[in-house]
């Protein structure tokens, strides 16, 4: 067992990079906060950011954590990365990037559909050749191999970009089991690289080589390197240890380890999570992702947008709020609570159906986002209040489907990400979902899921399930209103749900007429 005190956790989020230490027993000792820009976009719906100006603000995340002076670096015994998932990178023989990382926010596809051969006949019998149809067009790789050829035939590795940060810090082309939720050739059964007679490698350009070697969450992949070592401060010779994606790295920081706990993640994207040893599809073809402990799944409802929408909201609706908040110094989501107060539960009828990206199935690709019911009475108060009830309404029908094919009916639900941080979104959430909601005791459980990999590969704990119960706490817990409960259900039942396959016909008109989503 290790004498150093704390394990370090890097996450790479969508908005932010966060250098965060922990000891044995979870608590978070430090922590440095670096913003990033999310991404840039050279055309309508694309969206990129250069891989290695990630690993920049990592090491500048690294070094202003050492610079606060509470942690040594020498007092370090383990590091594991975490980072947004879906996110890729292609990289030339010395690791070299060839172009800027393509965003798991862009939405371009492939130009020219794909063949699978003698198979596209019987796929289309089963009815599944629509999904495979939609992987293919949807998958990066087939848009690089497409668009830019020459740039492709330059590619040693296609890596995530928790395998890009696996190599700039050990030099070795590694990554995480749990870290493979991505258009990829990845068998999420049987949670390794697709057999070579798997109908992925017909579907995608990619070949075996130019994928990195896999290791389970909570082993050792390899050591920090001379090189990162003097970009990071870091000790060379550190063990840097895999977790997994940041969805599956806040299930296990929250707790989340059980079938009967439910998780739902309030990030830009919204998601349900329950955690199972068995594989489960949300919908079919639609698989569960590798969780952060081995040989356990994540099925998983998703908002794609998720609270997005906040900062959609912020920037088109919120100048009197965000001139406020710059004057009185504070974030100008502190503010926004104040007008959920405002607004009694159910908006006086204003019902969001929160689809501002299409989905695969749930929604389907031509979906939309809705506002109905509006009258003279509503503010936009009103609209904010119906986002975060939209969001809700939209992860209780994801939970009920998963309670369905899974067959188990939760008994808690725990909520991490940046929304739970709202004590009256809490309690909506309580009101919508109509049973208790618990908000872990640290808000950053995708840096404590990462410490409970590295616990473990520590030898601190003899399982992921141990160290969880040591490590993992609850803070706060909502319990529903039942006046509101009644009403949410109400509204949940007999407009929410009846929403989409009112609208879906309209959906596909409004593509059809303007092409928009493309």
């Amino acid at each position: 067992m290790s004498e150093k005190p704390f394990v370090l956790s890097i996450d790479n989020g969508t908005q932010s990079i966060r250098a965060l230490v922990y000891d044995r027993d979870g608590n978070q000792i430090d922590k440095a906060y670096v913003p990033i820009e999310a991404y840039t976009s050279q055309e309508p719906g694309w969206a990129e950011q250069s891989a290695d100006y990630f690993w920049e603000k990592l090491c500048e995340a690294c070094q202003s954590l050492w610079q606060q002076g509470v942690v040594k670096p020498e007092q370090i015994a383990a590091l594991s990365v975490t980072t947004q998932r879906g996110t890729v990178v292609n990289v030339d023989k010395n690791g070299d990037t060839l172009r800027p990382a393509i965003i798991w926010l862009d939405q371009r596809e492939a130009p020219n559909p794909v063949s699978l051969g003698w198979l596209d006949w019987p796929l289309k019998l089963l009815g599944l050749k629509s999904n495979i149809d939609y992987f293919t067009r949807q998958a990066e790789a087939n848009w690089l191999a497409q668009a830019q050829p020459d740039l492709w035939q330059q590619t040693h590795k296609f890596l995530l970009l928790s395998g890009y940060h696996h190599f700039k810090l050990c030099g070795e082309f590694k990554d995480s089991v749990a870290s493979q939720v991505a258009y990829i050739p990845f068998d999420y059964k049987a949670q390794q690289w697709a057999k070579p007679s798997s109908w992925h490698w017909k579907a995608l350009p990619i070949t075996q080589s130019m994928l990195p070697e896999l290791t389970p969450a909570g082993e050792v992949l390899g050591h920090v390197n001379a090189i990162a070592a003097q970009e990071t401060a870091l000790p060379e010779g550190l063990p840097i240890v895999a977790s997994g994606s940041d969805k599956a790295c806040e299930l296990l920081g929250a707790g989340a380890v059980e079938e009967h706990i439910g998780c739902l993640s309030y990030g830009t994207t919204a998601t349900y999570n329950g955690n199972f040893d068995r594989y489960i599809e949300s919908a079919t073809m639609i698989p569960p992702y590798p969780a952060a402990s081995p040989g356990r799944y994540n099925t998983e409802a998703m908002v794609y947008r998720g609270y997005w929408m906040v900062s959609w909201f912020k920037e088109q609706m919120a100048l009197e709020e965000r001139l406020r908040a710059k004057e009185e110094g504070v974030a100008v989501e502190s503010l926004f609570d104040e007008l959920l107060e405002q607004v009694p539960a159910g908006s006086m009828g204003l019902t969001l159906q929160p689809y501002w990206s299409p989905g695969i199935k749930n929604p389907g690709p031509g979906a939309k986002g809705a506002i109905i019911g509006f009258g003279d009475v509503h503010t936009k108060a009103h609209i904010y209040r119906a986002i975060i009830e939209g969001l809700c309404y939209a992860l209780r029908e994801g939970k009920e489907r998963v309670e369905k094919r899974s067959g188990k009916k939760i008994s808690k639900l725990r909520i991490s990400g940046g929304g739970s941080q709202s004590d009256q979104i809490m309690q909506i959430s309580a009101d919508i979902f109509g049973m208790e909601v618990e908000r872990p005791s640290t808000y950053e459980t995708s840096g404590l899921g990462a410490a409970i990999n590295s616990a473990v590969a520590l030898g601190w704990y003899k399982n992921h399930a141990e160290a969880c119960r040591s490590m993992s706490s609850i803070g706060t817990v909502f319990r529903p209103n039942q006046e509101n409960v009644k009403l949410y259900n109400d509204l949940y039942k007999e407009v929410y749900l009846k929403m989409y396959p009112s609208l879906n016909r309209l959906y596909q008109a409004i593509r059809k007429i303007t092409g928009y989503p493309a």
